[in-house]
């Protein structure tokens, strides 16, 4: 099992001088700094952290991962970043973004799952989430932002297996500059691929694009450790 954190962006919608995945959070951890311990805990060893914007800073509060650089991070988006950071893997492979705030059992969750999975929050979603339908088989049909009568949120945690990875990277490579890597994964899923949906929405996870979503992250991790969805009007 390989892991891989996207990290690159500019995060210019939260505008902080700091790569967003640093940002402090209650309990004293940072964005990123929560994500790899939860893998860690988890059993994943190798974690890869795609970086761009301000780089050294996130290389030198986290020395003990790898690192993959976009140089060209200002020009693309998360599709190119993570077709950099797989491309040459041979292994499942699990990435998330690197704004999303959760709890670490959902990481435990994923793993102990089958298949490709994407982890989803049954929910009401504004315009600027990724949303998500299923077939009548329970696989993901479509995922993007652009989704009609969506069923939910898809959280930005991701599970392709070694046998799938190929059909990944070859969908990555199709799409865009700009796309996200959700296209790569509709192109997959038109391909025949198989992708299960994997409910959190019982656990506690938000992914911060805005400094609503950052007062909400704050507020709902400075909750304690409970392993379990803190509700918030």
């Amino acid at each position: 099992m390989k892991a891989v954190i996207l990290a690159a962006g500019v995060g210019s919608r939260l505008g902080r001088p700091l790569p967003k995945s640093l940002s402090v959070l209650p309990t004293g951890e940072t964005i990123i700094g929560r994500q790899i311990h939860a893998l860690w805990e988890a059993g994943v060893r190798e974690v890869y952290v795609v970086v761009g914007f301000k780089k050294t800073l996130v290389m030198e509060q986290n020395p003990d991962v790898f690192y993959h650089y976009n140089p060209l991070f200002y020009l693309t988006n998360t599709a190119k970043s993570l077709l950099g950071a797989v491309r040459h893997l041979d292994d499942d492979v699990l990435w998330l973004n690197g704004d999303v705030v959760f709890d670490r059992s959902i990481i435990k969750l994923v793993l102990a799952s089958q298949g490709n999975r994407i982890c989803v929050d049954k929910k009401r979603c504004g315009d600027e989430e990724v949303k998500y339908t299923l077939d009548e088989r329970g696989a993901i049909n479509a995922i993007s932002k652009i989704v009609t009568k969506p069923q939910g949120e898809a959280v930005g945690i991701n599970l392709v297996r070694r046998e799938d990875l190929p059909a990944l990277v070859r969908a990555l490579e199709t799409c865009n500059d700009q796309d996200y890597f959700e296209m790569g994964l509709e192109i997959m899923i038109n391909a025949g691929v198989t992708i299960l949906p994997l409910d959190v929405s019982t656990y506690r996870c938000i992914e911060v694009d805005f400094e609503e979503d950052w007062d909400h992250a704050r507020r709902m991790f400075a909750q304690g450790s409970a392993e379990s969805r803190v509700l918030l009007g």
